[in-house]
Protein backbone atom coordinates (compact mmCIF):
# COMPACT_ATOMS: atom_id res chain seq x y z
CA UNK A 1 0.00 0.00 0.00
CA UNK A 2 1.27 3.37 -0.95
CA UNK A 3 -0.38 6.70 0.49
CA UNK A 4 1.05 10.28 -1.49
CA UNK A 5 0.46 12.70 2.08
CA UNK A 6 -0.03 16.32 1.01
CA UNK A 7 1.62 18.63 3.46
CA UNK A 8 4.47 18.03 5.37
CA UNK A 9 3.47 20.03 9.36
CA UNK A 10 2.68 18.22 11.96
CA UNK A 11 -0.23 16.51 10.88
CA UNK A 12 1.26 14.74 7.53
CA UNK A 13 4.73 13.81 9.25
CA UNK A 14 3.33 12.05 12.33
CA UNK A 15 1.16 10.46 9.23
CA UNK A 16 4.26 9.30 8.16
CA UNK A 17 6.08 8.35 10.51
CA UNK A 18 2.61 5.93 11.90
CA UNK A 19 2.58 4.70 8.29
CA UNK A 20 6.15 3.74 8.39
CA UNK A 21 5.66 1.93 11.94
CA UNK A 22 2.98 -0.10 10.30
CA UNK A 23 4.77 -0.88 7.13
CA UNK A 24 2.36 1.43 4.77
CA UNK A 25 4.77 3.33 2.35
CA UNK A 26 4.26 6.50 2.58
CA UNK A 27 5.76 9.51 0.53
CA UNK A 28 5.15 13.58 2.13
CA UNK A 29 4.63 16.20 -0.35
CA UNK A 30 5.21 20.14 1.14
CA UNK A 31 4.71 23.01 -1.38
CA UNK A 32 7.26 24.75 0.85
CA UNK A 33 10.70 24.31 -0.47
CA UNK A 34 12.51 25.20 2.79
CA UNK A 35 11.22 24.61 5.83
CA UNK A 36 12.68 26.50 8.47
CA UNK A 37 11.95 26.33 12.01
CA UNK A 38 9.55 29.60 12.42
CA UNK A 39 6.23 29.98 14.24
CA UNK A 40 5.53 30.66 17.63
CA UNK A 41 4.29 27.84 20.31
CA UNK A 42 2.05 24.81 20.89
CA UNK A 43 1.12 22.44 22.85
CA UNK A 44 1.02 19.21 23.05
CA UNK A 45 -1.57 17.40 24.98
CA UNK A 46 -1.14 14.33 27.01
CA UNK A 47 -3.73 11.90 24.89
CA UNK A 48 -1.21 12.77 21.40
CA UNK A 49 2.09 12.60 23.47
CA UNK A 50 1.14 8.91 24.60
CA UNK A 51 1.17 8.67 20.53
CA UNK A 52 4.18 10.47 20.03
CA UNK A 53 5.66 8.15 23.08
CA UNK A 54 4.38 4.88 21.54
CA UNK A 55 6.56 6.19 17.65
CA UNK A 56 9.31 6.53 19.82
CA UNK A 57 9.54 10.67 18.99
CA UNK A 58 8.67 12.11 22.39
CA UNK A 59 12.06 12.10 24.21
CA UNK A 60 13.46 14.35 21.01
CA UNK A 61 10.57 16.74 21.73
CA UNK A 62 11.13 16.71 25.66
CA UNK A 63 14.95 18.00 24.57
CA UNK A 64 13.43 21.03 23.11
CA UNK A 65 10.29 22.19 24.68
CA UNK A 66 9.07 21.95 28.59
CA UNK A 67 7.01 19.62 30.39
CA UNK A 68 4.09 22.26 31.50
CA UNK A 69 2.95 21.10 34.97
CA UNK A 70 0.16 23.33 35.21
CA UNK A 71 -2.46 25.68 33.83
CA UNK A 72 -3.53 28.83 36.24
CA UNK A 73 -6.54 31.49 35.43
CA UNK A 74 -6.43 34.97 36.40
CA UNK A 75 -9.14 38.06 35.62
CA UNK A 76 -8.07 41.01 33.99
CA UNK A 77 -6.96 42.45 37.33
CA UNK A 78 -4.78 40.41 38.33
CA UNK A 79 -6.77 38.00 40.81
CA UNK A 80 -6.30 34.30 40.90
CA UNK A 81 -9.24 32.33 39.87
CA UNK A 82 -7.78 28.53 39.24
CA UNK A 83 -5.02 26.83 38.66
CA UNK A 84 -5.51 23.33 36.97
CA UNK A 85 -2.81 20.29 37.24
CA UNK A 86 -1.02 19.31 33.69
CA UNK A 87 -0.10 16.26 32.48
CA UNK A 88 1.80 13.94 34.46
CA UNK A 89 0.81 16.70 37.75
CA UNK A 90 -2.92 15.74 36.55
CA UNK A 91 -2.18 12.02 36.92
CA UNK A 92 -1.90 11.20 33.44
CA UNK A 93 0.46 8.80 32.15
CA UNK A 94 2.26 11.64 29.50
CA UNK A 95 3.29 14.67 29.77
CA UNK A 96 1.57 17.72 27.99
CA UNK A 97 4.86 19.77 25.87
CA UNK A 98 5.09 23.29 25.27
CA UNK A 99 6.87 23.45 22.45
CA UNK A 100 7.59 26.18 19.59
CA UNK A 101 6.11 24.82 16.33
CA UNK A 102 8.59 25.07 14.26
CA UNK A 103 11.21 23.28 15.75
CA UNK A 104 8.52 20.64 16.47
CA UNK A 105 7.81 20.53 12.31
CA UNK A 106 11.55 20.44 11.71
CA UNK A 107 11.96 17.79 14.50
CA UNK A 108 9.62 15.69 12.82
CA UNK A 109 11.11 15.94 9.39
CA UNK A 110 14.26 14.88 10.25
CA UNK A 111 13.21 11.84 11.98
CA UNK A 112 10.79 11.15 8.90
CA UNK A 113 13.74 11.48 6.92
CA UNK A 114 15.75 9.26 8.68
CA UNK A 115 12.88 6.47 8.81
CA UNK A 116 11.43 6.47 5.84
CA UNK A 117 14.62 7.62 3.66
CA UNK A 118 15.01 11.32 1.78
CA UNK A 119 13.47 9.84 -1.32
CA UNK A 120 10.56 10.36 0.60
CA UNK A 121 10.61 13.38 1.44
CA UNK A 122 9.77 15.68 -1.39
CA UNK A 123 9.94 19.58 -1.23
CA UNK A 124 8.79 22.42 -2.75
CA UNK A 125 5.47 20.06 -4.47
CA UNK A 126 2.41 22.36 -4.59
CA UNK A 127 -0.54 19.87 -5.69
CA UNK A 128 -2.79 21.26 -8.13
CA UNK A 129 -5.27 18.66 -8.50
CA UNK A 130 -5.54 14.69 -8.26
CA UNK A 131 -7.71 11.91 -9.10
CA UNK A 132 -8.32 9.81 -6.38
CA UNK A 133 -11.69 7.17 -7.72
CA UNK A 134 -13.29 4.86 -5.00
CA UNK A 135 -11.67 1.51 -5.33
CA UNK A 136 -8.59 3.01 -8.03
CA UNK A 137 -5.30 4.21 -7.59
CA UNK A 138 -4.78 7.98 -7.33
CA UNK A 139 -2.69 10.18 -9.08
CA UNK A 140 -2.17 13.65 -7.97
CA UNK A 141 -0.11 16.89 -10.17
CA UNK A 142 2.78 19.08 -8.71
CA UNK A 143 4.32 21.99 -9.71
CA UNK A 144 7.28 23.34 -7.62
CA UNK A 145 5.64 27.45 -6.98
CA UNK A 146 9.15 29.35 -7.13
CA UNK A 147 10.48 27.55 -10.53
CA UNK A 148 7.09 28.04 -12.13
CA UNK A 149 7.58 24.36 -13.26
CA UNK A 150 5.54 21.36 -13.91
CA UNK A 151 6.39 18.58 -11.79
CA UNK A 152 6.31 14.60 -12.18
CA UNK A 153 2.71 13.15 -11.49
CA UNK A 154 2.49 11.06 -7.68
CA UNK A 155 0.87 7.73 -8.34
CA UNK A 156 -0.08 5.83 -4.85
CA UNK A 157 -3.18 4.05 -3.30
CA UNK A 158 -4.59 6.84 -1.32
CA UNK A 159 -4.09 10.57 -0.92
CA UNK A 160 -4.46 12.33 2.93
CA UNK A 161 -5.02 16.16 2.47
CA UNK A 162 -2.91 17.22 5.19
CA UNK A 163 -2.39 20.44 4.02
CA UNK A 164 -3.75 23.14 6.77
CA UNK A 165 -6.57 25.39 6.70
CA UNK A 166 -6.03 26.77 3.32
CA UNK A 167 -6.08 22.80 2.17
CA UNK A 168 -6.22 22.33 -1.93
CA UNK A 169 -7.86 19.11 -1.05
CA UNK A 170 -10.67 20.30 0.47
CA UNK A 171 -11.07 23.40 -1.62
CA UNK A 172 -11.21 20.19 -4.70
CA UNK A 173 -13.79 18.85 -2.68
CA UNK A 174 -15.62 21.65 -1.69
CA UNK A 175 -15.12 24.66 -4.09
CA UNK A 176 -17.80 26.89 -2.75
CA UNK A 177 -17.23 26.38 0.90
CA UNK A 178 -15.70 29.93 0.68
CA UNK A 179 -13.37 31.75 2.86
CA UNK A 180 -12.43 30.77 6.71
CA UNK A 181 -15.00 31.92 8.90
CA UNK A 182 -13.74 34.86 11.57
CA UNK A 183 -15.50 36.05 14.88
CA UNK A 184 -14.04 39.89 14.46
CA UNK A 185 -11.34 38.44 17.12
CA UNK A 186 -7.59 38.97 16.42
CA UNK A 187 -4.12 37.81 18.04
CA UNK A 188 -1.41 38.84 18.18
CA UNK A 189 1.32 36.49 18.87
CA UNK A 190 5.34 36.26 19.63
CA UNK A 191 7.90 35.05 22.21
CA UNK A 192 9.95 37.38 24.78
CA UNK A 193 12.60 35.94 26.69
CA UNK A 194 12.00 36.75 30.29
CA UNK A 195 12.73 35.46 34.21
CA UNK A 196 10.77 32.79 35.13
CA UNK A 197 7.43 32.98 36.58
CA UNK A 198 4.82 31.11 38.26
CA UNK A 199 7.03 28.43 39.45
CA UNK A 200 8.84 27.76 35.92
CA UNK A 201 6.25 25.32 34.12
CA UNK A 202 3.16 27.13 34.27
CA UNK A 203 0.65 28.15 31.54
CA UNK A 204 -1.08 31.22 32.04
CA UNK A 205 -5.09 32.48 30.79
CA UNK A 206 -5.43 36.21 31.90
CA UNK A 207 -8.37 38.56 31.18
CA UNK A 208 -12.00 38.01 29.75
CA UNK A 209 -13.46 39.73 26.82
CA UNK A 210 -9.31 40.52 26.12
CA UNK A 211 -6.99 38.18 27.13
CA UNK A 212 -3.48 36.73 27.42
CA UNK A 213 -2.31 33.20 27.24
CA UNK A 214 1.50 32.29 27.65
CA UNK A 215 4.03 29.50 28.60
CA UNK A 216 7.38 28.96 28.64
CA UNK A 217 8.33 26.12 25.45
CA UNK A 218 11.92 26.46 25.48
CA UNK A 219 13.90 23.34 27.74
CA UNK A 220 17.33 25.53 26.40
CA UNK A 221 16.07 28.17 28.22
CA UNK A 222 14.83 26.72 31.27
CA UNK A 223 18.50 24.86 31.45
CA UNK A 224 20.23 28.18 31.97
CA UNK A 225 17.61 29.62 34.09
CA UNK A 226 15.04 31.92 32.09
CA UNK A 227 11.79 31.19 29.90
CA UNK A 228 11.50 31.67 26.33
CA UNK A 229 8.08 32.82 26.76
CA UNK A 230 5.55 32.20 24.12
CA UNK A 231 2.26 34.66 24.31
CA UNK A 232 -1.01 35.43 22.82
CA UNK A 233 -2.94 38.31 23.21
CA UNK A 234 -6.46 38.09 21.46
CA UNK A 235 -9.15 41.26 21.81
CA UNK A 236 -12.56 41.05 19.44
CA UNK A 237 -12.90 44.34 16.87
CA UNK A 238 -15.73 44.72 14.31
CA UNK A 239 -15.98 41.64 12.00
CA UNK A 240 -17.77 43.99 9.41
CA UNK A 241 -14.22 45.40 8.47
CA UNK A 242 -12.72 41.63 7.30
CA UNK A 243 -9.36 40.16 6.82
CA UNK A 244 -7.43 39.81 3.89
CA UNK A 245 -6.66 36.62 3.07
CA UNK A 246 -2.84 37.63 1.83
CA UNK A 247 -2.52 38.90 5.79
CA UNK A 248 -3.42 35.99 7.01
CA UNK A 249 -0.09 35.84 8.71
CA UNK A 250 1.34 39.48 9.06
CA UNK A 251 3.40 41.64 11.09
CA UNK A 252 1.68 43.16 13.80
CA UNK A 253 2.13 46.36 15.34
CA UNK A 254 2.21 46.81 19.10
CA UNK A 255 0.61 50.21 19.03
CA UNK A 256 -2.29 48.60 17.86
CA UNK A 257 -3.20 46.61 21.45
CA UNK A 258 -0.50 47.66 24.06
CA UNK A 259 -2.98 50.28 25.15
CA UNK A 260 -5.70 47.64 25.87
CA UNK A 261 -3.16 46.24 28.59
CA UNK A 262 -2.01 49.32 29.71
CA UNK A 263 -2.23 48.68 33.20
CA UNK A 264 -1.58 44.80 33.41
CA UNK A 265 0.82 44.98 35.45
CA UNK A 266 0.95 42.20 38.01
CA UNK A 267 3.37 40.91 40.92
CA UNK A 268 4.46 37.48 38.97
CA UNK A 269 4.20 39.84 34.81
CA UNK A 270 4.13 43.16 33.89
CA UNK A 271 2.55 42.33 30.08
CA UNK A 272 3.50 45.93 28.79
CA UNK A 273 6.86 44.92 29.12
CA UNK A 274 6.18 40.95 28.29
CA UNK A 275 5.00 42.74 24.55
CA UNK A 276 7.66 45.11 24.12
CA UNK A 277 10.26 42.66 24.46
CA UNK A 278 9.00 40.50 21.30
CA UNK A 279 11.65 40.45 18.17
CA UNK A 280 8.39 40.29 16.11
CA UNK A 281 4.92 40.05 16.52
CA UNK A 282 2.52 38.64 14.51
CA UNK A 283 -1.19 39.25 13.62
CA UNK A 284 -4.09 36.86 13.12
CA UNK A 285 -7.06 36.74 12.88
CA UNK A 286 -9.21 34.35 14.81
CA UNK A 287 -10.44 31.59 12.45
CA UNK A 288 -12.05 27.86 11.64
CA UNK A 289 -14.49 26.58 9.50
CA UNK A 290 -17.80 24.80 9.83
CA UNK A 291 -17.69 21.11 9.86
CA UNK A 292 -17.78 19.25 6.92
CA UNK A 293 -20.33 16.67 5.98
CA UNK A 294 -17.48 13.94 4.58
CA UNK A 295 -13.91 14.33 4.43
CA UNK A 296 -13.68 11.24 2.43
CA UNK A 297 -14.18 11.43 -1.68
CA UNK A 298 -12.91 8.10 -3.12
CA UNK A 299 -9.44 7.30 -1.95
CA UNK A 300 -8.62 10.60 -0.80
CA UNK A 301 -9.45 12.11 2.86
CA UNK A 302 -8.77 15.40 4.66
CA UNK A 303 -6.66 14.81 8.13
CA UNK A 304 -5.76 17.78 10.81
CA UNK A 305 -6.22 21.38 10.23
CA UNK A 306 -7.48 20.26 6.21
CA UNK A 307 -10.35 18.89 7.86
CA UNK A 308 -11.42 20.57 11.10
CA UNK A 309 -9.66 23.60 11.46
CA UNK A 310 -10.54 25.38 14.53
CA UNK A 311 -9.96 28.51 17.11
CA UNK A 312 -6.97 27.98 18.70
CA UNK A 313 -8.67 27.23 22.38
CA UNK A 314 -8.17 24.18 24.48
CA UNK A 315 -4.64 23.84 23.26
CA UNK A 316 -6.19 21.14 20.68
CA UNK A 317 -5.41 22.16 17.47
CA UNK A 318 -2.12 20.17 16.82
CA UNK A 319 -3.50 17.49 19.17
CA UNK A 320 -6.30 16.56 17.03
CA UNK A 321 -4.31 15.85 14.20
CA UNK A 322 -1.52 13.55 15.59
CA UNK A 323 -5.01 11.63 17.34
CA UNK A 324 -6.31 11.67 13.44
CA UNK A 325 -3.17 10.06 12.07
CA UNK A 326 -2.98 7.41 15.14
CA UNK A 327 -7.04 6.63 13.95
CA UNK A 328 -6.44 6.50 9.97
CA UNK A 329 -3.59 4.01 10.56
CA UNK A 330 -5.37 1.85 12.96
CA UNK A 331 -8.24 1.73 10.19
CA UNK A 332 -5.69 0.85 7.15
CA UNK A 333 -3.94 -1.81 9.21
CA UNK A 334 -7.25 -3.76 9.99
CA UNK A 335 -8.94 -6.12 7.43
CA UNK A 336 -10.26 -3.74 5.60
CA UNK A 337 -10.35 -2.70 1.93
CA UNK A 338 -8.51 0.92 1.79
CA UNK A 339 -12.14 2.16 0.68
CA UNK A 340 -13.74 0.76 3.96
CA UNK A 341 -10.68 1.92 6.22
CA UNK A 342 -11.21 5.43 5.03
CA UNK A 343 -14.78 4.89 5.78
CA UNK A 344 -14.34 3.87 9.59
CA UNK A 345 -11.59 6.39 10.02
CA UNK A 346 -13.89 9.44 8.80
CA UNK A 347 -16.92 7.66 11.10
CA UNK A 348 -15.05 7.78 14.33
CA UNK A 349 -12.55 11.31 14.37
CA UNK A 350 -15.04 13.26 12.00
CA UNK A 351 -18.09 13.55 14.83
CA UNK A 352 -15.42 13.72 17.79
CA UNK A 353 -13.44 17.29 16.62
CA UNK A 354 -16.93 18.23 15.21
CA UNK A 355 -17.85 18.55 18.75
CA UNK A 356 -14.35 20.09 19.82
CA UNK A 357 -15.23 23.20 16.87
CA UNK A 358 -18.24 23.99 18.23
CA UNK A 359 -17.25 23.63 21.71
CA UNK A 360 -14.35 26.29 21.01
CA UNK A 361 -16.45 28.76 19.22
CA UNK A 362 -18.44 28.66 22.57
CA UNK A 363 -15.12 29.58 24.19
CA UNK A 364 -13.61 26.55 25.24
CA UNK A 365 -12.33 25.96 29.00
CA UNK A 366 -10.63 28.95 28.94
CA UNK A 367 -14.23 30.55 28.42
CA UNK A 368 -14.23 30.71 32.23
CA UNK A 369 -12.20 33.43 32.40
CA UNK A 370 -14.83 35.26 30.36
CA UNK A 371 -17.81 34.40 32.80
CA UNK A 372 -16.08 35.58 36.01
CA UNK A 373 -15.31 39.19 33.99
CA UNK A 374 -19.40 38.94 33.06
CA UNK A 375 -20.36 38.18 36.82
CA UNK A 376 -17.40 40.34 38.03
CA UNK A 377 -16.39 43.25 35.85
CA UNK A 378 -14.89 45.14 38.86
CA UNK A 379 -12.85 41.97 40.66
CA UNK A 380 -14.16 39.87 43.62
CA UNK A 381 -13.32 39.23 46.89
CA UNK A 382 -14.18 35.38 46.79
CA UNK A 383 -13.93 33.59 43.34
CA UNK A 384 -16.28 31.03 44.84
CA UNK A 385 -19.16 33.60 45.15
CA UNK A 386 -18.57 34.58 41.43
CA UNK A 387 -17.69 30.59 39.88
CA UNK A 388 -18.01 28.15 42.32
CA UNK A 389 -15.68 25.49 42.55
CA UNK A 390 -17.91 22.75 41.11
CA UNK A 391 -19.05 25.01 38.21
CA UNK A 392 -15.44 25.16 37.20
CA UNK A 393 -14.50 21.80 37.36
CA UNK A 394 -17.42 20.93 35.06
CA UNK A 395 -16.60 23.08 32.49
CA UNK A 396 -13.02 21.31 32.44
CA UNK A 397 -14.00 17.94 32.36
CA UNK A 398 -16.61 18.01 30.34
CA UNK A 399 -13.66 19.83 27.82
CA UNK A 400 -10.94 16.84 28.64
CA UNK A 401 -13.90 14.05 27.91
CA UNK A 402 -14.63 16.03 24.42
CA UNK A 403 -11.29 16.39 23.30
CA UNK A 404 -10.36 12.18 24.51
CA UNK A 405 -8.08 13.28 26.76
CA UNK A 406 -9.02 10.81 29.38
CA UNK A 407 -7.50 8.10 27.32
CA UNK A 408 -4.23 9.48 28.42
CA UNK A 409 -4.81 8.39 32.38
CA UNK A 410 -2.30 6.23 33.70
CA UNK A 411 -3.18 2.41 33.16
CA UNK A 412 -5.19 3.03 30.28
Amino acid sequence: MKALIIGGGIGGLVTALEFHRAGIEAHVFESVGDVRPLGVGVNLQPHCVRCLDELGVMDALLDLGVATEEQTFFNNKGQFIRVEPRGLKAGYGWPQISINRGELQIALLDIARERLGAGHIHLGYHLIDFDAPANESVTARFIDRAAGAVLPDARGDLLIGADGIHSRVRETFYPDEGPAKWNGALIYRATTETAPFLGGKSQFMVGGKQTVIGYPMSRSHADRGRSLTNWAARFFIDPARGFPREDWNRRGHIDDFLPLYADWIFDWMNFPELFKGAEAIFEFPMVDRDPLPHWTHGRATLLGDAAHPMYPLGSNGASQAILDAREICRALTRELTIDEALSVYEKDRLPKTAEIVRQNRAGGPERIVTMVETRAPFGFTNIDDVMPRAEIESIMNSYKQISGADIARKGQ
